[in-house]
């Protein structure tokens, strides 16, 4: 099949990568001319582990191009995936003008029938805002053609996306008429050999879908780490608390580990969009906000850890953390909590030495040429002669340190552990002192 897919950004790329894997012979549009060299030079502008080896194959063999020419997409696919971005406006509702300009482009170039599928995560309602300016084009042009709309929302989680596209557990199509579900079917069958993963309906639900799952998972986070602090004042232990309720089928063990707040291109814009989404219908979503409010408040415990111990003057103090990236496997710092740390941080007087395996450049490009962070090059340096250390996100590398080089080379022998990632007795062992999120408090060592 020709498909076209608009936007070379995280869902777009992995979406014309793994549909060229197939054999589908995909053409990738993006209006950035930077990313279209990049890619057409053999690299790749984002940080997805397994993506590169997939783009390099199905560029090599023809079926996946890169493109800027406008007119060229639209005239190769039947069917055009919409995936560029929709950032949250000032309000918390999703900016759909790059989602509108695609569509709009499609219904002025388009010769034949087109079915165009909104692969961005968009409001309920976004098909019908497609559909209206397709034909609007279409009648500008004096053109009675065919086209149809289609939703898919994506499922893909950052760092596994493309497992996540290649092994699906379902597929969701929003969609009226059976053309545009027969085309779905055809392009996602090679994914779906063992079971019917397809869910057929129409386009609102479809869009509903796609907030509905991101919003239950942001609840579930944000209620395991109010439960956490919750915790920490009554002596429990919330790994424990965790393993007891995640034994229950009905509850699981998924999304519940406490930790210093979600970050990321998903859940918080998502959040913001639906809660926005249902003011605009004059309802109130209750839970979300306070979903919401809490993971605000949670992305500043690690520094309430910090200015207990050490109090709200940091000046001429140092501290190390270990992650930049929102989540592991990424380089992805979008609304990350390291961002809310290290602002924190530095508002107080302090300074920092930061290390993270991949998202440096990335923290060097937000933080630009801030004189009081300091790159380091490994996660031993950053701690060398640092006031205490600060873990923020939970990579492999961080699981095993060696906790008696960390209690020589900080100057106080404390880990605020936003991440759980030790058990606190074995942390104590090497006398370290051991704050984590909603576990024991630790018992200072002997000086």
């Amino acid at each position: 099949m020709k498909v076209t897919v608009v936007g070379t950004g995280y869902v777009g790329l992995v979406t014309g990568a793994c549909l060229a894997d197939m054999g589908n012979h995909v053409m990738c549009l993006d209006v950035d001319a930077r990313k279209i060299e990049i890619l057409n030079s053999g690299g790749i502008p984002i940080h997805e582990p397994g993506l590169d080896e997939v783009v390099r194959r199905n560029a090599a063999a023809g079926r996946l191009q890169f493109t800027t020419d406008i007119p060229a997409a639209v005239s190769h696919g039947t069917i055009q995936f919409i995936a560029v971005g929709t950032p949250p406006d000032e309000d918390g509702s999703a900016d759909l003008q790059y989602v509108l300009a695609a569509a709009r482009n499609i219904g002025r170039l388009a010769t034949d029938y087109k079915l165009v599928v909104d692969k961005s995560t968009v409001p309920v309602g976004t098909a019908d805002k497609v559909k209206a300016a397709i034909a609007d084009e279409l009648a500008r042009r004096g053109l009675d053609l065919a086209f149809s709309v289609a939703s898919n929302p994506e499922f893909l989680k950052e760092g596994a996306a493309v497992e996540d596209f290649m092994r699906p557990d379902r597929i969701v199509v929003g969609a009226e008429d059976e053309r545009a579900v027969n085309l779905m079917r055809a392009l996602y069958a090679p994914f779906q050999r063992t079971r019917d993963k397809l869910v057929v309906m129409d386009l609102r639900s479809a869009e509903l879908t796609k907030y509905a799952a991101n919003a239950m998972l942001a609840t579930r986070i944000s209620f395991m780490n109010e439960l956490a602090l919750l915790a920490e004042k009554m002596g429990a232990d919330i790994e424990l608390v965790r393993q007891g309720i995640g034994s229950d089928p009905r509850i699981g063990y998924h999304f519940l580990y406490a930790g210093a707040g979600y970050g990321g291109s998903c859940f918080p814009k998502d959040v913001k969009a639906l809660i926005r989404t249902a003011a605009d219908q004059g309802q109130g979503l209750k839970v979300l906000q306070a979903v919401e409010d809490a993971n605000d408040a949670q992305k500043r415990v690690l520094v309430d850890k910090v200015v207990a111990r050490f109090g709200a003057d940091l000046n001429g103090k140092r501290f190390a953390i270990w992650g930049l990236a929102f989540k592991p496997q990424t380089d992805d710092m979008r609304e990350a909590t390291s961002r809310v740390v290290i602002a924190e941080l530095l508002a107080r007087g302090a300074t920092v030495s930061v290390y993270d395996p991949v998202a440096m450049d990335e923290a060097r490009r937000i933080f630009g040429d801030e004189p009081r962070i300091a790159y380091a090059s490994g996660p031993m340096q950053a701690a060398a002669g640092a006031e205490a250390l600060l873990i923020v996100t939970e990579w492999k590398e961080f699981r095993s340190p060696d906790f008696e080089g960390l209690k020589a080379a900080l100057k106080t022998p404390v880990i605020f552990d936003g991440r759980n990632l030790y058990e606190p007795a074995l942390v104590r062992e090497f006398g370290l002192d051991y704050e984590a999120i909603g576990r024991p408090a630790a018992v200072k060592p002997a000086a």
